[in-house]
């Protein structure tokens, strides 16, 4: 999986694209924690805009990183979801649990 992060003001946004999988663990995780060292970011977008895969250790991903973005104050929102990603993330109910943009 490829990751790119960008931090603009107050919301970081985590880009990703291909498969995420359980073997994506070790690099979302490291993308993820720079973010949560820095205090002036509030808010933390993923962009699933070229995610093209997701299986259910991805979900379990999503929620760790939920509890400890919320654990240092900070939100997540859940961006550009289309196609089987989103019917994944839908029967989850992820919408309840997370902001979910357009």
């Amino acid at each position: 999986m490829l990751i790119t992060n960008e931090v603009i003001g107050s919301q970081a946004t985590l880009k990703l694209g291909g498969r995420f999988d359980f073997h994506s663990h070790r690099d979302f995780r490291s993308a993820y924690e720079k973010i949560l060292e820095t205090g002036a970011v509030r808010e933390i977008v993923i962009d699933f805009g070229d995610v093209d895969y997701l299986d259910s250790s991805a979900l379990g991903m999503l929620l760790l990183l939920r509890e400890k973005a919320e654990s240092t104050g900070k939100s997540i929102a859940l961006a550009e979801l289309r196609g089987t990603v989103k019917q994944v993330l839908d029967i989850a109910n992820f919408g309840k649990l997370f902001s979910i943009k357009p």
